[in-house]
């Protein structure tokens, strides 16, 4: 099965009048159909800069990314466009951002069911995913800032895009209405979509296919299921530790001893037994 997504040696740099910063250094996944991935981390470390990128609402500064067999670096503003409207759910980290201020919930559906060319069903199926069929006559400012939080998955899930990018889905949301979201997430990702989304929350990350952790811009570790989380190594060779093991090493040097049973590393100073 080919992926979703794939990228490479990805990044991202947001430039101004003070200097640069790296949002993302160096970024290499692929994302396949039928699992839900998490991309946790602290905040400053680059999530949303990812799902940005995932969502084709903008470009890399560097690197390859492939969405749905797009470049996104090469496509044209049309071509995106259309790749966004079509065949991506995207749900930013404002709700505000995704709703029509003056549309009823219905209508927003329905004018993403029309990009989509998704049946009217699949209007009701997604309001009811979310909890929200009986505010289907209701505009944005009649809504509070959770269920036009779920508003915005409920447009995302229309259609069953064959790509959905979710940045913090749940964040406003209490604890039975954020089960009720990832529930609807699970299940577009068990009827064959790419799903992607972020979350600080555990409740959220114990229930992905697949976890990602990023810090400073790197992925740093990932992990699947219940088996243990594996630190990553980039293209260049650079292996991300976990902060308990980083720790270790104050000052940030390491001797890597390779025999037939596996790989140690210890401290410079460190004698050999």
């Amino acid at each position: 099965m080919s992926a979703t997504v794939a990228c490479e040696d990805l990044m991202k740099v947001f430039r101004s009048a003070t200097g640069e910063t790296h949002a993302l250094r160096g970024i290499g996944l692929e994302l396949r159909p039928g699992a839900l991935t998490v991309v946790a981390g602290p905040s400053g470390s680059g999530k949303s800069s990812l799902l940005t990128l995932l969502g084709a609402r903008d470009r890399p500064s560097a690197g390859q990314l492939s969405l749905l067999g797009h470049d996104v670096g090469a496509a044209s503003t049309r071509e995106l466009r259309r790749l966004r409207r079509r065949r991506i759910g995207f749900v930013p980290q404002r709700s505000s951002g995704a709703v029509f201020p003056h549309l009823r919930a219905i209508d927003q559906l329905r004018q993403v069911a029309a990009w989509r060319g998704a049946p009217d069903r699949h209007l009701d199926e997604s309001l009811t995913a979310v909890g929200l069929a009986d505010r289907a006559d209701h505009r944005p400012y009649a809504l509070s800032g959770g269920e036009q939080q779920r508003l915005a998955v409920a447009m995302a899930l229309v259609g069953a895009p064959e790509l959905l990018v979710a940045d913090e889905p749940t964040a406003e949301l209490d604890h039975a209405n954020a089960d009720r979201v990832m529930d609807a997430l699970l299940a577009a990702a068990a009827a064959g979509s790419t799903v992607v989304i972020s979350s600080h929350d555990d409740r959220i990350t114990h229930r992905a296919d697949r976890l990602l952790r990023l810090r400073h811009g790197v992925l740093s570790s990932e992990s699947a299921g219940r088996r243990t989380a594996a630190a990553v190594i980039d293209g260049t060779g650079r292996l991300q530790l976990p902060p308990e093991v980083l720790d270790l090493f104050p000052d940030r040097r390491v001797v890597v001893e390779a025999d037939g049973d596996g790989v140690r590393l210890r401290r410079p100073e460190e004698s050999h037994d």
